[in-house]
């Protein structure tokens, strides 16, 4: 699952769903294609749940990871350690990601997933050995405190929840950043963004028991199918509800509580397909394009943000297109094979990490 959302960020980082809009726009199939976009405010499309499946993979990861390190009686204190050093790394690699501006200026911006992630790795972390129902109720208190900052603060000229530019978020930004993102992402996003990597480290643990006692009972409290399917249409339901009720939108840039809820939902919906269909059903077969990606996801993440973004795109397009334009290949066809080129290279760059079994690790 780490894999096929790493494959689909990378493509998007290639420039293929870019590509793919202009050459269908006003045709009846761009509609498809702008689901992997972000929707411009109040709603829902397919590209907005990857970031949120980011998070919680990154958590069900974790769970597997902490699970073994305390069971071969590592303590707990440099265990921590090990977290906050990675939580730095992460914090790093995310600033550092739009520290340079295309005017070759310098910018302090808390907008990255990796730095989203460095906040929420550490949180959850901290209540990883609370209860399942201790953990539920903090997430609880979590959504409920962004719905309090965003509604009650009251800040002038920052007093509207769920507008652009004039809410909560977008103060804390001017006040961590002295900057407003104008795309309307905020920097807090981490506080409810941290009940995906906290309920995918719950996922986590709920998969290991299955495969340590052997189980494969067909109903019942422990099945882990069962609980994340449940707990994953309770998400939506709830999500939806508090949407189209009119309490809370759902909107993605600010991390609503009905937007966390309902991609978490799909979240724990996914995961659970995947396991009924991977380990369940045994359909381990052509699984390599995700596998060798996810298994160097901060490698691969790291290089198409920043040298591929600033340099190597474009220096396989005049490679590509120079070729391609010899032969006289269509404009639009052109852009998707670049595209496609590119991703084939940085997949070629994980295949050889994999090969050599050099996996990089914050």
């Amino acid at each position: 699952m780490r894999g096929f959302i790493m494959v689909l960020l990378a493509l998007e980082a290639a420039g293929l769903y870019d590509n793919l809009d202009k050459i269908t726009e006003n045709s009846f199939i761009n509609p498809l294609f702008q689901q992997f976009f972000h929707h411009p405010w109040n709603g829902l499309r397919f590209w907005d749940l990857i970031q949120p499946g980011f998070m919680f993979i990154a958590g069900t990861a974790m769970a597997y990871s902490l699970t073994k390190q305390f069971q071969s009686g590592t303590p707990w204190n440099q265990v921590f350690r090990k977290v906050l050093k990675r939580s730095w790394w992460l914090f790093f690699w995310g600033v550092l990601d739009y520290a340079v501006e295309k005017d070759g200026s310098l910018s302090f911006e808390l907008w990255d997933v990796l730095t989203q992630l460095s906040f929420t790795t550490l949180v959850a972390f901290l209540v990883f050995q609370w209860s399942y129902r201790n953990q539920a109720l903090f997430c609880v208190f979590l959504l409920l405190l962004t719905e309090a900052l965003y509604r009650f603060t009251n800040i002038p000229g920052f007093d509207q929840p769920f507008t652009d530019q004039h809410n909560f978020g977008n103060y804390m930004d001017l006040v961590l950043m002295n900057q407003i993102n104008k795309g309307g992402w905020v920097a807090i996003n981490c506080i409810p963004t941290a009940v995906h990597t906290i309920a995918g480290a719950m996922a986590g643990k709920l998969l290991l028991r299955q495969h340590q006692k052997g189980e494969r009972q067909a109903g019942g409290e422990k099945n882990p199918l069962l609980q994340m399917v449940i707990w994953g249409t309770i998400g939506l339901i709830v999500g939806y509800a508090l949407n189209y009720s009119g309490i809370t939108p759902i909107i993605k840039r600010i991390a609503t509580s009905s937007f966390t809820l309902v991609s978490l939902g799909w979240c724990l919906l996914g995961l659970a397909f995947v396991y009924w269909w991977i380990d369940i059903l045994d359909h381990k077969k052509y699984l390599k394009l995700f596998t060798i990606v996810g298994m160097n996801s901060l490698f691969i993440y790291i290089f198409f943000e920043i040298v591929g973004n600033r340099w190597f795109n474009g220096y396989v397009a005049s490679v590509t297109n120079g070729l391609m334009k010899m032969i006289g290949i269509p404009g639009g066809l052109m852009m998707i094979i670049t595209s496609l080129s590119v991703f084939a290279l940085e997949w070629g760059m994980c295949y050889f990490l994999y090969k050599k079994k050099i996996f990089f690790r914050a």
